[in-house]
Formats: structure tokens, C-alpha cells, sequence
């Protein structure tokens, strides 16, 4: 494929956001060789593992646990390299971050000084996504000494069977594995987990984020730059938005590379430095031309009692969803041009998980995820870009249809219990 029908290039704003970052178009099969290649770099020699969602929750839990192991990988080299990436025009371009929760920003050059850094800490990191569990733990099983210590944080497994036998497998071997996280357990799924052999601890989801759970869960004395770090985490991941700081943190997660940014927050905190903010306001300017893009395209639909507004493209999915709100919408879905979706909910809708449960997804009450299964072949996918991601709405609208019929019939069967 002609590179250049994949790059940006001049292409106009409105023409490219309709499609997937680059990352996309990278061959599974290339893909997969070159995360088995990292994934053993990183495991093999390690003292300890980290499965972290690739977000700023999931990896400030990385950035404790490595402050608590004292192994935390030197800034200097990755200040060096967002200075250079800020001079570098080219490297401006902002790709969406993968299913599997690792970004465009992964794929070091071989003369990038920071290519080798997922070697070079004795506690590992591999940044994960809801979708990709199973695949993590078993590159630990494949690769990691016998007692090691194996951490996961911030993710949450739909169904305990497809992470069975390879949890199972690295409860024999491992010294120790303890999970943190906050989203919505299902009880057999967290009961079959502990039964494994599982230190599994999990956050009120509407009280804190991951990066809370593992202050308070890891035997360290940590100083007080770690809570601010939770406490502003938390700031972001649960949308109370009262500290413009969180912002920060999580836009850097977005565009950084993991190791790139366990690394920045272990050694400076919430505080971050110029280098980074500069980085981050570059960053901004295609950030808020997407979002306003993004929300003009939007659709509102009554469903229910709740209005719900439907969007596509390539963008902030929380910043979009958030516009949304003011504008009066319950809920809002951004469909995005890899397949999958948001689903962002308020206070007067609280039920994003259950609709995404029905779209091959899951989540948080106010925050959901999926990516629903109608995607067969790449015409599928040129239909989906073509139209605007016209087949992937319907079926999210029909599940919050479904939903909705739920809701109202619970509300009139405690109706009639009351009344009798």
C-alpha cells in the first residue's frame, strides 16, 4: 500500500479523522511478531511484571510499584527525545491509540536512545487493554522466571474463563500475583480470580481510580508526591475535573509511550516538566480542532427518557463527550474509525456498562467501552469509514433501546411491589 494513502499528509481535517491512525494498517501479523519480540525483551530477567492499562491510571500504578522495587528507569534520556520529537515537524501527527491500548508513540525508530527502554528496569511493563489480558499473561507464562512477583492494574476481565489457564499456570510458578483495579467485577468472575491464588483488590469505582487502590494496597513509604499523583489521577479518570492538572496527566499518557511516561511521572510527579507541558500544548492544537469536529458531526436520538448524541470520528472521546453534556445529551457515543466505541453516561445516565455488556464491551457505569462484532472483512470496514460508522451506531442505539426497556421494567416492578 502506498504509504501516502495512509499519512495525513494535507489531506483535509475532515477527510482524515473519518479514518484510523496508521496504527491500523500495520499487518496483525508484523504486529504480533514485533510485540512477542518486546514482550520478551521486557519479561525475560524481570524480578517483577506489571499488566497495566495503557492510560494514566494504569500506569501511574507501574510508575508506584516501580518506586517501591527502586526501579525506576532514568528521565534524562526520554526529556531528550520529547525535546527532539517537539523539533521535529514530521513527528507532529497525533494516531490513535490501538484496542489493545498501546500507542503509534510504541513504535520506537531503532535510533530512538529510549528503543531499548522496556529492557532496561527489572520490573517489567506491559501495557494492556481490556481486549488483550489473556494475550499478557500468557507472555508472562512464556517468559518470566519462576517467583517472580506479577502485578495487574486497571483492567478488568469480561469473563474468567479466557484468562484461566494461563492465571492458573502463573499461580503455580509466581512468587506472587496481586491485581489492582476499580472498575465493574463481575462476583464470579472476581471470586474465580481469588481463587487462583489472587491478591485481587478493587476500588469503589465511583470513590477511586486504580492509581488509589495500589497507594494504599503496596507495603511502601511512600512520599506525598505519590498521593498527589492518585489524587489527581483520580481527578481525570473519574471526570470530577476539578484540577486542570489531570488534564495534563492524561493527555501526556495518550501521546507518550508507556515506558516514556512511568518514567517522566515517577521522577517528577503531577509536576511535570517544561519540556513535556510544551510537548502537550503542540499536541493540543490537532487535540481541539478533532473535538470540535467531532461534536459538530453529532446526531442526538431519544431513547427513553434519556437524549443521546452520536458521533464518529478520530478524536478525545471524553472531551467530545463532555461537550456533548452541556449541549443537553444524557449519553454520548463516539464511534471511532478502528471499529470500537465510547460510551459516556452523567448523572442522569448511569448505565454505560450495561449497554456496552450487549456490544462485546464493558466498563464503568458512567464510562464504557466495546467494539461491536459486525466487522467481517475489509469492505465491512470501508462501509463503516464510508458511512460515518452508520452499521456500528445502529447497533449501540439498539442496545440503549434494550436498556432502556430494562430500566423501565424494573422501575414498574418495584412500582408494584410498593403497591401492594
Amino acid at each position: 500500500m502506498d504509504d501516502d494513502l495512509i499519512d495525513a499528509g494535507d489531506a483535509p481535517r475532515s477527510r482524515y479523522t473519518k479514518l484510523p491512525g496508521t496504527g491500523f494498517f500495520y499487518p496483525d501479523s508484523l504486529d504480533d511478531e514485533r510485540a512477542e519480540r518486546r514482550a520478551r525483551e521486557t519479561i525475560e530477567g524481570s524480578e517483577a511484571v506489571v499488566i497495566a492499562d495503557g492510560d494514566a491510571d494504569g500506569l501511574a500504578c507501574a510508575a508506584m510499584i516501580r518506586e517501591a522495587y527502586d526501579a525506576a528507569l532514568d528521565v534524562a534520556p526520554f526529556e531528550d527525545a520529547i525535546a527532539a520529537r517537539l523539533a521535529d515537524e514530521a513527528d507532529a501527527d497525533d494516531d490513535e491509540r490501538d484496542e489493545d491500548g498501546e500507542s503509534d508513540d510504541d513504535r520506537d525508530d531503532e535510533t530512538d536512545p529510549t528503543a531499548d527502554a522496556h529492557a532496561e528496569s527489572p520490573v517489567g511493563l506491559l501495557s494492556a487493554g481490556p481486549y488483550s489480558i489473556d494475550t499478557a499473561l500468557e507472555r508472562v507464562d512464556a517468559y518470566a522466571d519462576d517467583d517472580i512477583d506479577l502485578f495487574v492494574c486497571d483492567l478488568c476481565p469480561d469473563d474468567y474463563e479466557w484468562i484461566a489457564d494461563s492465571l492458573e499456570a502463573l499461580a503455580d510458578s509466581t512468587d506472587s500475583i496481586r491485581w489492582f483495579d476499580h472498575h465493574q467485577w463481575d462476583d464470579g468472575t472476581a471470586a474465580a480470580v481469588r481463587e487462583a491464588g489472587v491478591d485481587l483488590v478493587v476500588g469503589d469505582s465511583d470513590e477511586e481510580c486504580t492509581a488509589d487502590v495500589t497507594l494504599r494496597s503496596l507495603d511502601h513509604a511512600f512520599d506525598d508526591r505519590w498521593a498527589e499523583l492518585a489524587t489527581v489521577t483520580r481527578d481525570h479518570d473519574l471526570w470530577i475535573k476539578e484540577d486542570p492538572r489531570s488534564d495534563d496527566l492524561a493527555d501526556y499518557s495518550y501521546w507518550a509511550g508507556a515506558e516514556e511516561y512511568a518514567a517522566v511521572i515517577g521522577a517528577y510527579g503531577v509536576d511535570l516538566p517544561e519540556t513535556v507541558r510544551s510537548f502537550v500544548e503542540d499536541r493540543r492544537v490537532e487535540k481541539e480542532a478533532r473535538i470540535d469536529l467531532a461534536v459538530d458531526r453529532a446526531v442526538t436520538h431519544e431513547v427513553g427518557d434519556w437524549r443521546v448524541a452520536v458521533t464518529y470520528g478520530r478524536c478525545s472521546q471524553n472531551e467530545v463527550a463532555e461537550r456533548l453534556r452541556e449541549k443537553g445529551a444524557d449519553a454520548a457515543v463516539i464511534v471511532k474509525p478502528a471499529g470500537s466505541a465510547s460510551i459516556r453516561g452523567s448523572e442522569d445516565f448511569r448505565h454505560a456498562h450495561e449497554v456496552a455488556g450487549k456490544v462485546n464491551g464493558g466498563g464503568h457505569p458512567q464510562a464504557a467501552g466495546c467494539k461491536p462484532d459486525i466487522y467481517d472483512d475489509m469492505l465491512d470496514y470501508a462501509h463503516h469509514w464510508s458511512t460515518e460508522g452508520q452499521a456500528c451506531k445502529r447497533v449501540i442505539l439498539a442496545a440503549f433501546e434494550a436498556v432502556a426497556e430494562e430500566v423501565e421494567d424494573a422501575d414498574a416492578g418495584g412500582d408494584g411491589e410498593t403497591g401492594e
